[in-house]
C-alpha cells in the first residue's frame, strides 16, 4: 500500500522533468527563430530604407491608386483605420522618409492628401479621405501600392437618400467642428535681431501642420482644425519692421490656412513647443542667401574620398563610374586635368564639383549618364528640338471628334484658335458641330492629345449661386388736426310773432335760425346766398371733410342771447411695408437679370410735328455677376432697382418714376445675409391758424385757431442673401 505513493510520486517527477524538458526546447526554438528572422530579414538584410516619392493614380470607379516608392525592398506594414475623421493609417517599419514635404495634397476619388511622418525607425502614412471606404495594400519589391475604392457616388444613389446622406454628413460635420482641433490665437512679435515671430497658439499639441512655400510667400496649413471666425482676417504687422509684411489666416475646406507675406531676402524655420507653434521669418543679405541656395543641394550618393594631383579629368570619371556602378560615357572633346583633395564626401557631390571646374555638364537617363561640354550637350539638345519640330511638321494630320459636355464649344474653339496662344499647329484648324456641341479637331497626334487634355480640365460643371434680395420700403405716417368753431346769436322777442322784427343772428351755428312764421327762416349767410352760417370763428379740422370729430359747448346763454362753442379734432396713424424679394440662380462670374414691372406709354413730337408712343420702364430689376473664391466666399457685382410710377403727380396723364436703386460690389460668406444700404426719409411739419390778437389770450385763445401736425417717415432698405448650390444640385 505503501508502494503506490511512492511510484506514483516518480511518475510526477518524470513527468515534470519531460515537460521542463519541452518547455526549454520550446523556448530555444523560439529564440532561435528569432534569431534567423532578425538576420535574415529584410529589413536587416537591406538597413534603412528611404521613401523616395508618393505617386497618386485615377482608376475607373472612382477608385484612386498609391504608388510609394522606396530605395529598397519593403516589408508588409501594419495598418489601422479610423472613422472621425476617416484615415488609413500604415506603418513601415526601418523605413525613413525622405520626402521634401510631409503632406501631399491628392483631392481625387476619396483620397484628401496623404501625410508622411518618420518616428524612430519606422515611417507612417496616413491618408485622409472623405468618408472611410475599403481599401488595399501589394508590395512589389521596393513599391507599395495601395488601392482605395470610390465609394457610391451622388449620383449613383435615388434622391432621397442622397439627402439622407447630406443631412448626415452636414450633422456630422457640425459635431466634429465642435470637437475638433482648433486654433485658439494668433500673434506677432519682433524678434531681437529684427526676424519676425507668428505664434499660433493650438488646442491640441498633436495637430498635423503642412508648412511651404508657394509663390514667394509662406503657407501653413493646419489639417483637421477649425478657425474661430474673430481670427480669420488680414493682419497689417509693416509697423514692426520685419520681413513680414502682412498674415492672413482663412478657413480651408476643413482645414486652417495661414499664409505668411514677406519681402526681400530671407529664410524661415517653424517649431513648436507644447501648444505653442512659431513660424520665424528672418531678413537675410544677398550673400547670406546666395550660400544658403547654394548649401540647399542634397548629395545622397555613398561617400569617397579622393586625392589626386595633376590627374586627367576623363580617369577620374572613369574612377567614379568604377565606384557607382553606372554605365557612364565621354565625350571625346572632354579633356584637360584636374587636382582635387576630397575627403568622405557623396559621389554625385564629387562628380558635381568636377563638372562644375571644367564646364562640362552630364545627362542622365536611366542608368547612363552622358558627360560632355556645357556647349556641346547645348548644341545637341537644340538639334534634337530642331528636328522634332521638322518631324511635326511633316507629321502625317489626323481628325478627331472631341464631345464638350459642360462648356461651349465655340467658346473653347476660340480659346484653340487664339492668335496669343499656341495650342494648334500651324496646319492644325478646329471647327465646330454648334447642334451636338462637338469640336471637330484637326492636327498632329502629340498635338490631338494636348487639346484632349487641355478640353477635359475645362470642361468641367461650374458652380451655381443663388442670389435672394429683398428691398423694404417702410412706411410710419402720424397726423393730428385740431380746429374750432365760435359763433353767438339774439333772437327777437317772441311775444310779438307778427312784428316786423326779424331773427337776428351774429355768428350763429347748425340750427341757431329763427322761424318766423310771416318771414320764415331768418338767418346770416356768408357767403350771401351759399346757405352757410355765419360765425365769429370758422376754423375746423381740415384733414377729412366727412371724418373726424367734434364736441359742441354752449358756453353761455342769457335770455335770448347765445354764445356756443364747438371743438372738432382728428387723428391719424398709418404704417405699412412694401416688400419686394426677386431671386434668382446663376452660375460662376456669368451674369444675370431678373426684371418685373410695367411700361408707360408717352407721346414723343417729332420737329415735324408728328406724334410717335415711346414707353418708359418702371421695373423691380435685380443685376448680379457673382464669384466664387477658393474658401467658398462670394464677389457680387450687384445693380438693384426699385422704380414706381407716382400716378398722383401726373403730368398730362403721365406719371413721373419713384426711382430707388443701388450700385455696388461686396464680398459675402456662404448663406450670409447683408445689408447694402438704406434710406430714410422724414417729413415733419406743425401748421397754426389763428385769429389775430384772440388767438394769443391765455386760456381761451384755443378758441380762435387751428392746429395741424403732420410726421411721414419712410426707410429703404435691400438686404442680400447669396448661396452656394451643391455639386450634385448644379450637375442635375
Amino acid at each position: 500500500m505503501n508502494s503506490k505513493p511512492v511510484k506514483s510520486g516518480s511518475q510526477h517527477q518524470a513527468r515534470r522533468r519531460t515537460g521542463r524538458y519541452h518547455h526549454c526546447a520550446a523556448v530555444i526554438q523560439a529564440l532561435l527563430l528569432i534569431l534567423v528572422t532578425a538576420l535574415f530579414s529584410p529589413a536587416h538584410a537591406m538597413g534603412n530604407v528611404v521613401l523616395e516619392s508618393i505617386k497618386s493614380t485615377t482608376l475607373p470607379g472612382n477608385r484612386v491608386q498609391i504608388t510609394l516608392t522606396a530605395s529598397g525592398p519593403l516589408m508588409q506594414p501594419t495598418s489601422f483605420t479610423t472613422d472621425h475623421p476617416a484615415r488609413i493609417a500604415l506603418d513601415f517599419t526601418g523605413m525613413k522618409s525622405g520626402l521634401k514635404n510631409k503632406t501631399l495634397p491628392i483631392s481625387v476619388g476619396m483620397a484628401r492628401s496623404i501625410t508622411a511622418i518618420e518616428a524612430g525607425s519606422r515611417t507612417r502614412i496616413v491618408i485622409n479621405l472623405v468618408a472611410s471606404v475599403p481599401y488595399d495594400i501589394n508590395l512589389d519589391g521596393n513599391q507599395a501600392v495601395i488601392t482605395i475604392e470610390g465609394g457610391n457616388t451622388a449620383a449613383d444613389q435615388p434622391p432621397a437618400l442622397q439627402a439622407e446622406q447630406s443631412q448626415e454628413a452636414t450633422a456630422s460635420y457640425t459635431r466634429s467642428i465642435s470637437r475638433a482641433q482648433a486654433i485658439e490665437n494668433i500673434d506677432f512679435r519682433r524678434g531681437s535681431a529684427g526676424e519676425g515671430r507668428i505664434m499660433i497658439t493650438l488646442s491640441d499639441p498633436g495637430t498635423l501642420v503642412d508648412l511651404r512655400e508657394e509663390g514667394g510667400h509662406i503657407v501653413v496649413d493646419f489639417l483637421d482644425t477649425a478657425l474661430p471666425r474673430q481670427l480669420t482676417r488680414k493682419y497689417d504687422v509693416t509697423d514692426f519692421a520685419t520681413p513680414v509684411q502682412t498674415v492672413e489666416a482663412s478657413p480651408s475646406g476643413s482645414n486652417a490656412k495661414i499664409e505668411i507675406f514677406p519681402i526681400g531676402n530671407y529664410e524661415h524655420l517653424a517649431y513648436q513647443t507644447d501648444r505653442l507653434y512659431t513660424v520665424e521669418v528672418r531678413p537675410l543679405t544677398k550673400a547670406q542667401k546666395a550660400k544658403i541656395e547654394q548649401d540647399k543641394a542634397i548629395f545622397t550618393g555613398d561617400r569617397l574620398s579622393l586625392n589626386f594631383q595633376d590627374i586627367e579629368v576623363r580617369s577620374v570619371l572613369q574612377l567614379l563610374a568604377d565606384f557607382t556602378g553606372l554605365n557612364m560615357v565621354t565625350s571625346d572633346t572632354v579633356k584637360g586635368r584636374i587636382t582635387l583633395r576630397l575627403k568622405n564626401v557623396p559621389w554625385d557631390q564629387a562628380l558635381d564639383i568636377i563638372l562644375k571646374t571644367k564646364g562640362l555638364s552630364m545627362r542622365r537617363t536611366d542608368k547612363v549618364i552622358l558627360v560632355a561640354p556645357t556647349e556641346e550637350i547645348a548644341a545637341r539638345e537644340k538639334l534634337v528640338l530642331e528636328s522634332e519640330r521638322q518631324i511635326e511638321e511633316l507629321a502625317p494630320l489626323r481628325a478627331e471628334f472631341i464631345q464638350v459636355n459642360y462648356a461651349k464649344a465655340a467658346d473653347l474653339a476660340t480659346l484653340l484658335k487664339s492668335e496669343e496662344n499656341k495650342l494648334l499647329s500651324e496646319r492644325g484648324n478646329v471647327t465646330v458641330d454648334e447642334r451636338t456641341n462637338t469640336l471637330l479637331v484637326q492636327d498632329t497626334t502629340s498635338k490631338l492629345e494636348e487639346v484632349r487634355s487641355l478640353v477635359e480640365l475645362l470642361d468641367i460643371p461650374i458652380r451655381q449661386v443663388l442670389i435672394e434680395s429683398r428691398v423694404v420700403i417702410a412706411n410710419d405716417d402720424f397726423a393730428k388736426d385740431i380746429g374750432v368753431k365760435l359763433g353767438g346769436g339774439y333772437t327777437a322777442d317772441k311775444a310779438f310773432p307778427n312784428s316786423n322784427t326779424q331773427a337776428l343772428v351774429t355768428g350763429g351755428l347748425p340750427g341757431d335760425v329763427t322761424w318766423n312764421p310771416a318771414f320764415g327762416p331768418t338767418y346770416i349767410e356768408n357767403p350771401a346766398g351759399t346757405g352757410n352760417d355765419s360765425l365769429m370763428v370758422n376754423l375746423p379740422q381740415a384733414l377729412s371733410a366727412t371724418r373726424g370729430g367734434a364736441i359742441n359747448l354752449v358756453l353761455a346763454r342769457v335770455a335770448s342771447h347765445l354764445l356756443r362753442l364747438e371743438l372738432s379734432a382728428m387723428q391719424q396713424e398709418g404704417r405699412g411695408e412694401l416688400i419686394s424679394s426677386p431671386r434668382v440662380i446663376t452660375s460662376d462670374q456669368n451674369k444675370a437679370i431678373i426684371r418685373q414691372g410695367l411700361e408707360i406709354p408717352y407721346e414723343v413730337r417729332s420737329s415735324s410735328g408728328a406724334t410717335t408712343i415711346a414707353f418708359k420702364e418702371a421695373l423691380l430689376k435685380l443685376e448680379v455677376t457673382p464669384h466664387i473664391t477658393p474658401d467658398d466666399r462670394i464677389i457680387m457685382d450687384l445693380i438693384i432697382n426699385k422704380d414706381n410710377p407716382d400716378y398722383t403727380n401726373a403730368l398730362l396723364g403721365i406719371p413721373p418714376i419713384d426711382r430707388r436703386s443701388v450700385e455696388t460690389t461686396v464680398l459675402v460668406e456662404n448663406g450670409e445675409t447683408i445689408v447694402l444700404g438704406g434710406v430714410f426719409e422724414r417729413d415733419k411739419t406743425e401748421n397754426i391758424e389763428r385769429v389775430p390778437f384772440f388767438g394769443d389770450l391765455p386760456y381761451v385763445g384755443f378758441m380762435f385757431k387751428q392746429r395741424i401736425e403732420r410726421d411721414e417717415n419712410q426707410e429703404l432698405l435691400i438686404f442680400v442673401t447669396p448661396k452656394i448650390l451643391k455639386d450634385t444640385l448644379s450637375i442635375r
